[in-house]
């Protein structure tokens, strides 16, 4: 009778695994095609000809192929002026802001640190209190960057939560690995360079992404502080170009008479896809960090 039952519990127990495993994969896939087709959506209209995007509906594929919108929004000096922009704001803030983050974790993770916890109330005080929009304004007008691509790079450098996630890793070390190096003579720096860094990649690789998403993705600061539209960013075009885009296509030098292959749509969908498809393309040399990254960060804290 007992091996009876645990061969029917074994049966039942086999049973609910498989239809629990067949509803997360039907809805995990339904999930994903919820989240893809928007984006999908907009790749195959900016694809097609004017004529498909008149009618709309539904874009599974490029319905009469058409590149003409493309060749028209890169005629349009300001994207590629904002892809300078942007591709330098996002390497040199990626780069600062992580170096930052790091070697401000490094210090709070230390708990002889004198003051540690009081520096830290004040990193986490950020996160909840800001100074706002008029006092940045005006903290970045006295430091005479108005109109400076600095303005786009220096206010978004160090964010409390990237601190919070990269002191947490560094907790994680264990303490014998430093004091063996302190034997050996290493100063702090040394240790910091040569020790601690090399075993944070999975975690320096996350506050990296999460750094350059936030830079590419920024353009507000644009239009707060950037007054030359030269040096606007590429998300600040993107912008002006969906909200502006007869004077978009009018500045690019093309008008309605002449522009048969495109419409208002088919120049936003492009616009977007060009803003969206390089960052995109990042994402897969640091997905194998990315969870590994998060989750080791918030082990411990």
């Amino acid at each position: 009778m007992k091996d009876t039952k645990n061969h029917l519990t074994k049966v039942k127990r086999g049973r609910g695994e498989v239809a629990y495993g067949v509803f997360n994969y039907i809805f995990f896939t339904v999930l994903c095609i919820v989240m893809v087709y928007p984006f999908w959506h907009v790749v195959m209209m900016s694809l097609s000809s004017v004529e498909a995007t008149a009618k709309g509906g539904i874009f599974l594929w490029p319905k009469g192929f058409n590149l003409d919108t493309y060749a028209q929004v890169f005629k349009d000096p300001s994207i590629w002026t904002g892809y300078l922009t942007t591709v330098l704001v996002t390497i040199s803030g990626t780069f600062l802001g992580t170096l930052f983050t790091a070697t401000t974790a490094y210090p709070l993770s230390k708990k002889d640190l004198p003051f540690g916890k009081a520096m830290l109330l004040l990193v986490l005080f950020t996160m909840l209190f800001s100074g706002g929009m008029i006092p940045g304004y005006l903290l970045i007008k006295g430091l005479g960057l108005i109109d400076n691509r600095w303005a786009l790079v220096l206010p978004g450098l160090i964010s409390a939560y990237n601190v919070i996630i990269m002191k947490s890793f560094f907790m994680t070390i264990p303490e014998s690995l430093e004091e063996s190096a302190k034997i050996d003579g290493a100063t702090e720096v040394t240790i910091f360079w040569k020790i601690v860094l090399p075993l944070s990649k999975a975690t320096i690789a996350t506050i990296a992404l999460f750094t350059a998403v936030g830079y590419w993705n920024d353009y507000f600061s644009s239009v707060l502080y950037i007054n030359t539209k030269s040096r606007w960013a590429l998300q600040a075009v993107l912008r002006y170009m969906l909200t502006n885009t007869n004077q978009a296509m009018q500045s690019a030098g093309v008008t309605v008479a002449s522009a048969t292959n495109v419409t208002a749509a088919t120049i936003k969908s492009a616009s977007v896809v060009i803003a969206t498809v390089p960052i995109l393309c990042v994402y897969p040399f640091v997905q194998k960090y990315f969870v590994k990254g998060v989750m080791i960060g918030g082990v411990k804290g």
